[in-house]
């Protein structure tokens, strides 16, 4: 079943999908954020994929403030000014504060639904939803039992009193990030930093840099598309599921 939805939001409404391979029976629920190209068949593949794995999937469009997919109507390239201006108009309005205002309404959206089995639930974000599934597990610690981000951008930003690290302390899900290399979004210098902050916060957790892979290798429509490694990274994704939401 994928079923597209309206979801009723702090500032709006919100695209969304919703994937279950099983409507019949309730099945553990995920929250699939996308990059910041936001819903589009490629992450529409992805968020398929996994919920054929025996989970009920939401994928929103994060960005429902500044527009409806597509979100882009013109080819990414990075350092172009339009592109950064289009980036900023997009990430611009997800302040940490609305991004928890919005986590925690995908949080009731997904286990509202008759798809989703009662009890914990994970989430998986890319690019910018890395951070915003970091803030999810955060959000609602005791419902969120799994987090997984990919190429996440910003993850650790030193000498902002808004980085996604710092709200490590209020985490009780097992964690897995996946890193590119020479990322300007995650330099190695950041990663190093960020894994610092996973080992004094003293959860459990893997992070890990998946060698020869530039930001947004996992995602099948990025010209950077890695298919090994992105298998790597989905088996690593499925693993941390089924050790935890089962």
């Amino acid at each position: 079943m994928e079923q597209d939805l309206q979801l009723a939001m702090p500032d709006g409404f919100a695209d969304a999908v919703l994937f279950s391979p099983e409507p019949s029976r309730p099945l553990p629920g995920v929250l699939h954020f996308p990059d910041i190209a936001s819903i589009r068949e490629a992450h529409r593949d992805m968020a398929r994929r996994l919920a054929s794995q025996g989970y009920a999937v939401l994928l929103p469009n994060p960005f429902y403030r500044t527009g409806r997919p597509p979100v882009w109507d013109f080819p990414r390239k990075m350092g172009e000014p339009r592109t950064m201006q289009r980036f900023a108009e997009l990430v611009g309005p997800l302040t940490p504060d609305a991004q928890h205002r919005d986590v925690m309404a995908y949080i009731n959206h997904l286990t509202a639904r008759p798809e989703v089995r009662p009890g914990s639930i994970g989430v998986v974000g890319y690019c910018f939803g890395g951070a915003m599934a970091l803030r999810t597990a955060a959000a609602l610690p005791e419902s969120v039992a799994a987090a997984a981000s990919f190429h996440g951008g910003g993850l650790y930003k030193p000498d902002d009193a808004s980085s996604p690290h710092l709200v490590l302390p209020k985490i009780a899900a097992r964690l897995y990030f996946g890193h590119a290399v020479n990322d300007g979004s995650m330099t190695a210098d950041n990663i190093a930093h960020f894994e610092q902050a996973l080992a004094a916060w003293g959860g459990t957790y893997r992070s890990e840099t998946y060698a020869g892979c530039s930001h947004g290798w996992t995602v099948p429509d990025n010209p950077v598309f890695n298919p090994p490694q992105a298998e790597r990274a989905f088996a690593e994704l499925t693993e941390l599921f089924a050790e935890t939401l089962r």
